[in-house]
């Protein structure tokens, strides 16, 4: 059976993160997009950081940053990946030597960007090219189901307990991400919601081997 990672982004509580760990969540995002409502201070995310077990990736995500912040953030956090969510080339991703994620809006054409990063675990959301993700809005899964056939995708942009299950049916993505789908409120996750997400994900995995 194809078991599907799961990665809660956007988290900003101790008591979140413990859950995600508890829940057996494969990735943990921790949010520098300044303008965010999720953004972290470096001492915030430190923090939370240590809450995180080794078998849990811990993942920065940045947008159109100065490459001395990301490189800050990168000393102070430690993460396993980063995640790139503006306008940076594959060049721009790879220079701080860890594996990364980078999102495509597919609310455009996003097709020839696919092959732009050879190196990246893609994340496909709902917003156009250029502008920002977290819209919490879904778009058509089978505009992607074709890239997730022949490299991993992980998968974003309006998920949510109802409706992951046929997400993973319509693009068996390597991943999917979460964020607002298991919130009360802009970063402070439910934890019946995330429980449930995982729970929708596994019997997705069940009936789609």
């Amino acid at each position: 059976m194809q078991r599907t990672r799961i990665k809660f982004c956007g988290l900003t509580r101790a008591a979140d993160v413990d859950a995600a760990v508890r829940l057996g969540a494969d990735a943990i995002g921790l949010v520098f997009a300044p303008g965010s409502p999720r953004a972290l201070g470096l001492d915030q995310a430190q923090q939370l950081r240590e809450r995180i077990p080794g078998l849990c990736h811990c993942v920065a995500l940045v947008m159109d940053q100065p490459v001395a912040d990301v490189a800050a953030i990168v000393q102070a956090i430690r993460p396993d990946m980063l995640q790139f969510h503006g306008s940076e080339t594959a060049e721009e991703c790879a220079r701080f030597g860890l594996p990364y994620i980078k999102a495509l809006g597919v609310g455009g054409e996003a097709g020839s960007a696919v092959h732009a990063f050879p190196d990246a675990l893609l994340l496909t959301d709902s917003h156009a090219p250029g502008e920002s993700g977290g819209t919490g809005q879904t778009f058509d899964w089978n505009r992607v189901a074709d890239w997730a056939r022949q490299r991993p995708l992980m998968l974003a942009g309006g998920l949510h307990a109802d409706n992951v299950g046929l997400a993973i049916a319509t693009a068996r993505p390597y991943a999917v991400d979460v964020s607002s789908g298991v919130e009360s409120a802009p970063g402070i996750k439910s934890i019946d919601r995330m429980q449930a997400f995982v729970r929708a994900v596994q019997r997705a995995d069940q009936f789609n081997p």
